[in-house]
Protein backbone atom coordinates (compact mmCIF):
# COMPACT_ATOMS: atom_id res chain seq x y z
CA UNK A 1 0.00 0.00 0.00
CA UNK A 2 1.41 3.70 -1.17
CA UNK A 3 1.07 5.91 1.76
CA UNK A 4 0.49 9.25 1.53
CA UNK A 5 1.95 11.42 4.26
CA UNK A 6 0.17 14.14 5.75
CA UNK A 7 1.76 16.75 7.91
CA UNK A 8 0.72 17.40 11.11
CA UNK A 9 1.91 20.69 12.96
CA UNK A 10 1.42 21.39 16.61
CA UNK A 11 3.25 22.67 19.76
CA UNK A 12 5.37 21.08 21.71
CA UNK A 13 3.15 21.44 24.58
CA UNK A 14 1.86 18.78 26.87
CA UNK A 15 -1.73 19.24 26.18
CA UNK A 16 -1.10 19.10 22.04
CA UNK A 17 1.28 16.12 22.88
CA UNK A 18 -1.64 14.14 24.66
CA UNK A 19 -4.27 15.14 21.94
CA UNK A 20 -1.91 13.69 19.08
CA UNK A 21 -0.11 10.63 21.58
CA UNK A 22 -2.35 7.82 19.39
CA UNK A 23 -1.02 9.05 15.69
CA UNK A 24 2.45 9.76 16.96
CA UNK A 25 2.61 5.97 18.59
CA UNK A 26 0.19 4.45 15.89
CA UNK A 27 -2.16 3.34 17.79
CA UNK A 28 -5.11 4.03 15.89
CA UNK A 29 -5.23 2.85 12.25
CA UNK A 30 -5.00 5.38 9.48
CA UNK A 31 -4.92 3.40 6.36
CA UNK A 32 -3.04 4.55 3.81
CA UNK A 33 -2.40 7.97 5.49
CA UNK A 34 1.03 8.29 7.26
CA UNK A 35 1.47 11.05 9.66
CA UNK A 36 4.22 13.18 10.45
CA UNK A 37 4.37 15.92 13.09
CA UNK A 38 5.91 19.25 13.00
CA UNK A 39 6.64 20.28 16.24
CA UNK A 40 6.88 24.28 16.11
CA UNK A 41 5.60 27.26 18.93
CA UNK A 42 1.65 28.18 17.87
CA UNK A 43 2.72 31.65 16.63
CA UNK A 44 5.53 29.68 13.97
CA UNK A 45 2.54 27.63 13.05
CA UNK A 46 0.17 30.92 12.49
CA UNK A 47 2.31 32.32 10.03
CA UNK A 48 3.35 28.81 8.24
CA UNK A 49 -0.77 28.55 7.65
CA UNK A 50 -0.88 31.94 6.00
CA UNK A 51 1.31 30.26 3.46
CA UNK A 52 -0.94 26.93 3.19
CA UNK A 53 2.69 25.04 4.28
CA UNK A 54 1.23 22.60 5.90
CA UNK A 55 -2.16 19.98 5.43
CA UNK A 56 -2.96 20.17 8.87
CA UNK A 57 -1.88 22.84 11.67
CA UNK A 58 -2.83 23.85 15.15
CA UNK A 59 -3.54 27.17 14.72
CA UNK A 60 -5.02 30.54 16.86
CA UNK A 61 -8.43 30.88 16.54
CA UNK A 62 -7.59 34.45 15.91
CA UNK A 63 -5.59 33.70 12.80
CA UNK A 64 -8.01 31.86 11.64
CA UNK A 65 -9.51 34.67 10.38
CA UNK A 66 -6.75 34.98 8.14
CA UNK A 67 -6.77 31.52 6.97
CA UNK A 68 -10.54 30.65 6.22
CA UNK A 69 -9.50 31.03 2.43
CA UNK A 70 -7.56 28.01 3.08
CA UNK A 71 -8.44 26.05 5.63
CA UNK A 72 -11.51 24.68 7.03
CA UNK A 73 -11.72 24.14 11.00
CA UNK A 74 -11.76 20.18 12.04
CA UNK A 75 -14.46 19.48 14.80
CA UNK A 76 -12.27 17.96 16.83
CA UNK A 77 -9.18 19.58 18.42
CA UNK A 78 -10.14 22.73 20.49
CA UNK A 79 -8.51 24.47 23.12
CA UNK A 80 -11.23 26.56 24.97
CA UNK A 81 -10.82 27.90 28.52
CA UNK A 82 -14.19 27.93 30.03
CA UNK A 83 -13.98 30.28 32.59
CA UNK A 84 -10.30 30.05 32.80
CA UNK A 85 -7.93 31.40 29.89
CA UNK A 86 -4.56 33.34 28.95
CA UNK A 87 -3.91 36.06 32.20
CA UNK A 88 -1.88 39.55 32.07
CA UNK A 89 0.28 38.60 34.98
CA UNK A 90 2.80 41.79 36.47
CA UNK A 91 5.40 41.81 39.43
CA UNK A 92 3.31 44.22 41.26
CA UNK A 93 -0.27 43.99 41.93
CA UNK A 94 -2.35 46.20 38.80
CA UNK A 95 -5.72 46.36 38.48
CA UNK A 96 -7.37 45.84 34.96
CA UNK A 97 -8.35 49.18 34.56
CA UNK A 98 -4.79 50.48 34.34
CA UNK A 99 -3.99 47.65 32.13
CA UNK A 100 -3.64 50.37 28.89
CA UNK A 101 -1.50 52.48 29.99
CA UNK A 102 1.60 49.69 30.84
CA UNK A 103 3.52 47.56 28.28
CA UNK A 104 2.44 44.49 27.94
CA UNK A 105 4.49 41.41 26.76
CA UNK A 106 2.45 39.26 24.09
CA UNK A 107 3.12 35.84 22.86
CA UNK A 108 2.33 37.40 19.04
CA UNK A 109 -0.14 39.23 17.14
CA UNK A 110 -2.37 36.24 15.82
CA UNK A 111 -2.80 34.69 18.97
CA UNK A 112 -6.50 34.35 20.45
CA UNK A 113 -4.84 35.58 23.55
CA UNK A 114 -3.54 38.87 21.92
CA UNK A 115 -7.07 39.47 20.66
CA UNK A 116 -8.70 38.80 23.78
CA UNK A 117 -7.15 41.58 25.31
CA UNK A 118 -7.65 43.87 22.76
CA UNK A 119 -11.28 42.85 23.19
CA UNK A 120 -11.03 43.58 26.80
CA UNK A 121 -8.86 46.58 27.00
CA UNK A 122 -10.73 48.17 24.00
CA UNK A 123 -8.44 50.76 23.55
CA UNK A 124 -4.85 51.60 22.32
CA UNK A 125 -2.35 49.79 24.50
CA UNK A 126 1.92 49.43 24.22
CA UNK A 127 2.75 46.00 23.89
CA UNK A 128 6.00 44.10 23.30
CA UNK A 129 6.11 40.96 21.01
CA UNK A 130 7.98 38.08 23.06
CA UNK A 131 8.40 34.45 22.57
CA UNK A 132 5.72 33.03 24.73
CA UNK A 133 8.39 30.63 26.84
CA UNK A 134 10.03 33.77 27.86
CA UNK A 135 7.45 36.50 29.09
CA UNK A 136 6.95 35.46 32.67
CA UNK A 137 11.30 35.76 32.90
CA UNK A 138 10.64 39.68 30.93
CA UNK A 139 8.03 40.73 33.45
CA UNK A 140 10.23 39.23 36.91
CA UNK A 141 13.09 41.37 35.23
CA UNK A 142 10.70 44.09 35.18
CA UNK A 143 11.96 44.43 31.04
CA UNK A 144 7.69 45.15 30.83
CA UNK A 145 5.17 45.93 32.79
CA UNK A 146 2.86 42.88 32.77
CA UNK A 147 3.35 40.14 30.67
CA UNK A 148 -0.02 37.63 28.56
CA UNK A 149 0.98 34.51 29.77
CA UNK A 150 -0.37 31.33 27.62
CA UNK A 151 0.15 27.71 28.12
CA UNK A 152 1.65 26.16 31.30
CA UNK A 153 2.50 29.78 32.58
CA UNK A 154 -1.26 29.99 33.63
CA UNK A 155 -0.18 27.76 36.36
CA UNK A 156 3.22 28.24 37.26
CA UNK A 157 3.46 32.35 37.46
CA UNK A 158 2.42 32.37 41.27
CA UNK A 159 5.92 30.17 41.40
CA UNK A 160 7.65 33.42 40.21
CA UNK A 161 6.29 35.94 42.69
CA UNK A 162 4.09 37.54 39.93
CA UNK A 163 0.25 38.40 40.65
CA UNK A 164 -2.78 37.81 38.12
CA UNK A 165 -4.37 41.05 37.03
CA UNK A 166 -7.33 39.08 34.47
CA UNK A 167 -7.77 36.08 33.38
CA UNK A 168 -9.18 36.57 30.12
CA UNK A 169 -11.26 33.27 30.24
CA UNK A 170 -12.60 34.30 33.76
CA UNK A 171 -13.61 37.91 31.54
CA UNK A 172 -14.94 36.05 28.64
CA UNK A 173 -17.44 34.31 30.26
CA UNK A 174 -19.02 36.91 32.49
CA UNK A 175 -19.30 38.64 29.02
CA UNK A 176 -20.99 35.81 26.94
CA UNK A 177 -21.54 33.11 29.13
CA UNK A 178 -19.13 30.96 26.38
CA UNK A 179 -16.20 29.55 26.00
CA UNK A 180 -13.17 31.30 25.25
CA UNK A 181 -11.74 29.86 21.95
CA UNK A 182 -8.17 29.98 21.88
CA UNK A 183 -6.95 27.40 19.27
CA UNK A 184 -8.11 24.59 16.58
CA UNK A 185 -7.16 22.01 14.14
CA UNK A 186 -7.38 22.88 10.62
CA UNK A 187 -7.26 21.21 7.21
CA UNK A 188 -6.16 22.28 3.96
CA UNK A 189 -9.54 22.71 1.59
CA UNK A 190 -7.35 21.92 -1.32
CA UNK A 191 -7.15 18.13 -0.22
CA UNK A 192 -10.66 17.55 -0.71
CA UNK A 193 -13.44 16.74 1.30
CA UNK A 194 -13.23 13.30 1.29
CA UNK A 195 -9.45 13.56 2.20
CA UNK A 196 -10.39 16.17 4.85
CA UNK A 197 -13.26 13.92 6.47
CA UNK A 198 -10.62 11.10 6.37
CA UNK A 199 -8.65 13.33 8.83
CA UNK A 200 -10.94 14.62 10.93
CA UNK A 201 -12.29 11.37 11.98
CA UNK A 202 -8.28 10.18 12.30
CA UNK A 203 -7.91 13.06 14.58
CA UNK A 204 -10.86 12.89 16.79
CA UNK A 205 -9.64 9.20 17.42
CA UNK A 206 -6.60 10.05 18.69
CA UNK A 207 -7.92 12.10 20.87
CA UNK A 208 -10.59 10.14 21.98
CA UNK A 209 -7.55 7.50 22.28
CA UNK A 210 -5.87 10.04 24.58
CA UNK A 211 -8.78 10.46 26.71
CA UNK A 212 -9.55 6.62 27.41
CA UNK A 213 -5.88 5.75 28.02
CA UNK A 214 -5.18 8.55 30.39
CA UNK A 215 -2.38 7.56 32.22
CA UNK A 216 -0.33 6.18 28.88
CA UNK A 217 -0.91 9.59 27.07
CA UNK A 218 0.26 11.81 30.20
CA UNK A 219 2.65 9.83 30.46
CA UNK A 220 3.96 11.09 26.77
CA UNK A 221 3.17 14.33 27.13
CA UNK A 222 5.33 15.05 30.64
CA UNK A 223 8.45 15.54 27.97
CA UNK A 224 6.81 18.73 26.98
CA UNK A 225 5.38 19.74 30.07
CA UNK A 226 8.26 22.35 30.65
CA UNK A 227 9.41 21.56 34.24
CA UNK A 228 5.71 21.15 35.58
CA UNK A 229 5.26 17.87 38.06
CA UNK A 230 3.05 15.18 36.77
CA UNK A 231 -0.22 16.58 39.05
CA UNK A 232 -0.03 20.15 37.51
CA UNK A 233 0.73 18.54 33.91
CA UNK A 234 -2.72 16.42 34.21
CA UNK A 235 -4.87 19.63 35.72
CA UNK A 236 -3.15 21.84 32.53
CA UNK A 237 -4.05 18.69 30.10
CA UNK A 238 -7.60 18.30 31.66
CA UNK A 239 -7.94 22.10 31.01
CA UNK A 240 -7.40 21.93 27.35
CA UNK A 241 -8.22 18.32 26.39
CA UNK A 242 -11.83 17.69 27.21
CA UNK A 243 -15.35 17.10 25.93
CA UNK A 244 -14.92 20.62 24.00
CA UNK A 245 -11.78 18.94 22.46
CA UNK A 246 -13.20 16.01 21.32
CA UNK A 247 -16.53 17.81 19.46
CA UNK A 248 -16.64 21.73 19.65
CA UNK A 249 -20.54 21.06 20.04
CA UNK A 250 -22.89 23.69 19.84
CA UNK A 251 -21.52 26.25 22.50
CA UNK A 252 -18.07 25.71 21.18
CA UNK A 253 -18.50 26.51 17.46
CA UNK A 254 -21.18 29.65 18.87
CA UNK A 255 -18.25 31.06 20.99
CA UNK A 256 -15.89 30.78 17.93
CA UNK A 257 -18.25 32.55 15.79
CA UNK A 258 -18.91 35.29 18.46
CA UNK A 259 -15.16 35.33 19.35
CA UNK A 260 -14.03 36.32 15.28
CA UNK A 261 -17.58 38.46 15.09
CA UNK A 262 -16.45 40.79 17.94
CA UNK A 263 -12.96 40.95 16.60
CA UNK A 264 -14.14 42.16 13.10
CA UNK A 265 -16.55 44.81 14.97
CA UNK A 266 -13.54 45.81 16.86
CA UNK A 267 -11.65 46.36 13.90
CA UNK A 268 -8.97 43.71 14.64
CA UNK A 269 -10.49 41.41 11.98
CA UNK A 270 -10.59 43.43 8.36
CA UNK A 271 -13.66 40.77 7.46
CA UNK A 272 -16.63 38.91 8.52
CA UNK A 273 -15.73 35.15 8.65
CA UNK A 274 -18.56 32.24 8.10
CA UNK A 275 -16.76 29.23 10.27
CA UNK A 276 -16.39 25.99 8.49
CA UNK A 277 -15.70 23.04 10.61
CA UNK A 278 -15.30 19.66 8.88
CA UNK A 279 -17.20 16.57 10.16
Amino acid sequence: MTQRIIQVGHSPDSDDAFMFFALAKGLVPTGDLEYRHVLQDIETLNRRALAGELEVSAVSIHAFAFLADKYALLSSGASMGDRYGPMVVSREPLTSDGLHQKTIAVPGLLTSAFLALKLMLRTAFAYEVIPFDQIIAAVVRGDVDAGLIIHEGQLTYRDAGLHKVVDLGEWWHAETSLPLPLGGNVVRKDLGPDLMSRISRDIRASIRYGLENRDGALSHAMQYARDLDRSKADRFVGMYVNDLTLDYGPRGRQAVQLFLNRGHDAGAIPHRVSVEFVE
